[in-house]
């Protein structure tokens, strides 16, 4: 199945098969634990296959928030639409496959924050300070996180979850080698829905993965998530997550 990346080009899926084929849709193979080779989290052995014990109850959380603040904040994501096309060249979204349950591939919505023939629609090569990639009304929506608010969208399709695990791109790199290599048990984080925010995020580990124990820190972070996973948590990570990106613009 192929889709037009933010740079109008018609991609394939078969385009990161070399990252994704042991994981493929539709398998229902349970994600393990496997093995000790760079760390051990104290998390990864006890997360092996599991299912959140209220997805009756998260899942009419996620309907309901997703749907109102899609509602309710209509009127503002239009007006940033506006801006996006008014300011640059290309489509209003950005669409990029990543990573959710299971391992299985879904195309993440952003609104669109680089110009169009500069992007990178594989996403492993991470922003830095002053990237001149980035067009001036998408460091606005990025400092604010606004440019994160579409997510809401895979939400409500039931791809992604108000909070969980973020969503990583096939081949995402971590001290520059790939994640699973430089985390054994990396794919243990895709037992749950990814997230629009989690707990590796209200934290702080956000941002670059250059350094090896951020990186691992955040993987560790996910699967503590995943260990304690519930709606007084949730509930506690998404005041959080208004409080730090929303209100004190704390995103980038």
């Amino acid at each position: 199945m192929a889709f037009v990346s933010a740079t109008g080009v018609e991609d394939s899926q078969t385009n990161i098969a070399k990252f994704w084929n042991p994981y493929r849709p539709g398998s229902v193979r349970a994600v393990r634990y496997l093995g000790r080779r760079t760390r051990h989290s104290r998390y990864a052995p006890r997360v092996s296959g599991v299912e959140a014990s209220f997805p009756l109850g998260k899942r009419l959380i996620d309907v309901a928030v997703a749907g109102s603040a899609l509602l309710f904040l209509s009127p503002m994501l239009v007006t940033v639409a506006l801006a996006i096309k008014a300011t640059s060249k290309g489509p209003v979204f950005f669409r990029q496959y990543r990573y959710g349950y299971r391992n299985r591939l879904f195309n993440i919505y952003k609104f669109r924050t680089m110009y169009t023939s500069l992007g990178d629609d594989s996403g492993v090569k991470q922003t830095v300070a002053g990237d001149a990639r980035i067009t001036a009304i998408g460091r606005l929506l990025r400092k604010t996180s606004l440019d994160e608010i579409p997510q809401l969208i895979n939400v409500v399709k039931g791809e992604m979850s108000l909070v969980g695990p973020r969503p990583h791109v096939p081949g995402m790199l971590a001290a520059d080698m790939l994640y699973e290599d430089l985390v054994p048990y990396y794919f243990q984080r895709h037992a749950v829905k990814p997230g629009i925010t989690g707990l590796a995020q209200v934290k702080g580990c956000r941002g670059s993965t250059k350094e090896a124990g951020a990186a691992i820190e955040r993987i560790d972070n996910d699967l503590e998530y995943i260990a304690r996973q519930s709606i007084a948590l949730d509930m506690s990570i998404m005041v959080r997550t208004v409080r730090s990106e929303f209100l004190t613009g704390s995103g980038n």
